[in-house]
């Protein structure tokens, strides 16, 4: 009976403790959760750790607390060589590691959380990048590409650009990096797109947007992202991956985003995917191949089929648009003028379209025997490059410069007045132009 008493009494006392140990845990999480959103650090540090230490699942914004007294330690200690900073930033990961470990336990108990294990350890990998005396990036990298790839579109802009920059940073010092550097820009910038799609708050959308383009800023400040380099890069491996849809897509992606669409790796990856997916992407590269080697009229049937299968008006204009470059590189000014229109009807406000037009105009003035009439088709000349700036503010430059340029060549009013033509009078200039326009 002795024993049995002294076994009850045990657990009693066992229970009292824990109760006892649960309320103190209880009494530091409130002090020090008062204290943090007082903005009162220093004492929020003590309750805060000891509550991390005796009861870890506890309340899950301790940790969050814990992560903001330690930032703002650090913040403010300058020397980063000191045994303070040390310990504090060794808090600060161990916090991080003692959040990844007891997430699961928080989610078996129905706390609802912004983001998982993986996010976590991207979260980690920002604090440590900013805030290490001597960061690995190796080590945050790996970091941050398990959290993003977790976390795909629902990574925070903040992560998304640290593993990209990271990856920048890699590639810089190791050049057997540079294709993992271009997956990580098209995946980070991929998540992006579908972030700022799906965001309804407008100032948070304004933020996300702001991140795409710092992402675009890395990788075009890579140094690994000129013509030369990426046909280096990418000219063995599509010959390599010719049967390889996903890699060819992304190879043609790349080299479409960097305005490579001149290169050999570019056309020999667009002409493996069609023959694998005719795509439209796939066939506007068969179609610049066939440019470049002379043979227009299979450029122009490449073209076409790529209109006729793209579904997004905005691409189908830089698809009318780019056939349209390539007939004007070829004197075939009469197909020019119908993919320039073709690129107004899928965007009316396309203002390069008219200027282009404008420039093929110029180009092939003569439809008549009489010089002055011919002269008149450069009125029709500075009408599509005033209505280029006039829906398009993005080309009134360009136009203004080229306004200059044609306006000495249109034709002497004594001229026009020896035809029967005078101030005001309407005048079509014929040929395969076929605008009416205006003398003046």
């Amino acid at each position: 009976m002795k024993i049995r008493t002294l076994v009850a009494v045990m657990l009693l006392s066992g229970g009292a403790a824990c109760a006892y140990a649960q309320n103190d845990c209880n009494a530091n999480s409130s002090i020090s959760h008062e204290a943090v959103k007082a903005g009162n650090f220093k004492d929020a540090y003590a309750p805060c750790m000891e509550v991390l230490k005796d009861c870890p699942t506890l309340r899950y914004y301790t940790y969050t607390d814990a992560k903001k007294i330690l930032e703002n330690f650090l913040k403010s200690n300058k020397d980063r060589n000191s045994a303070d900073y040390q310990k504090y930033f060794n808090e600060l990961m161990g916090v991080y590691d003692q959040e990844m470990k007891y997430i699961p336990d928080f989610l078996a108990k129905g706390t609802k959380l912004n983001y998982g294990v993986e996010g976590a350890k991207g979260r980690k990998a920002v604090d440590y990048l900013q805030y290490a005396p001597k960061p690995d990036l190796k080590q945050a990298y790996e970091w941050l590409k398990a959290s993003v790839d977790a976390e795909k579109q629902e990574s925070p802009g903040s992560i998304l650009y640290f593993f990209l920059d990271c990856s920048m940073r890699l590639v810089k010092a190791d050049p057997a990096h540079t294709d993992q550097f271009f997956d990580d820009y098209l995946k980070s910038t991929e998540y992006a797109d579908k972030a700022i799609a799906a965001e309804t708050k407008e100032s948070t959308k304004k933020s996300l947007t702001q991140i795409r383009e710092n992402l675009v800023a890395i990788f075009i400040n890579s140094g690994v992202a000129d013509c030369e380099s990426l046909q280096n890069i990418y000219g063995p491996q599509v010959e390599a991956n010719q049967n390889d849809s996903t890699f060819l897509k992304k190879a043609i992606n790349v080299l479409k985003m960097m305005k490579c669409t001149d290169s050999e790796a570019y056309f020999q990856a667009s002409y493996y995917m069609y023959k694998i997916n005719p795509t439209a992407d796939a066939a506007v590269g068969c179609a610049y191949q066939a440019y470049k080697k002379g043979d227009y009229d299979t450029a122009v049937k490449y073209f076409e089929e790529a209109l006729s299968m793209e579904t997004d008006n905005a691409k189908k204009c830089e698809m009318a648009y780019a056939a349209a470059g390539a007939m004007f590189g070829a004197k075939k000014y009469s197909q020019v003028k119908s993919y320039c229109y073709k690129a107004l009807e899928f965007n009316p406000e396309f203002g390069s379209a008219y200027i282009l037009l404008a420039q093929a105009y110029g180009s092939s003035p003569r439809w008549s025997d009489e010089p002055a009439l011919n002269r008149c088709t450069y009125y029709v000349v500075l009408d599509k490059l005033q209505r280029a700036k006039s829906i398009d503010p993005s080309v009134t430059d360009q136009a203004n410069e080229l306004i200059k340029t044609y306006s000495a060549h249109l034709p002497e009013t004594k001229d026009l007045f020896m035809l029967g033509y005078k101030t005001g009078d309407r005048i079509t200039v014929g040929g395969w132009i076929g605008e009416t326009t205006t003398v003046r």
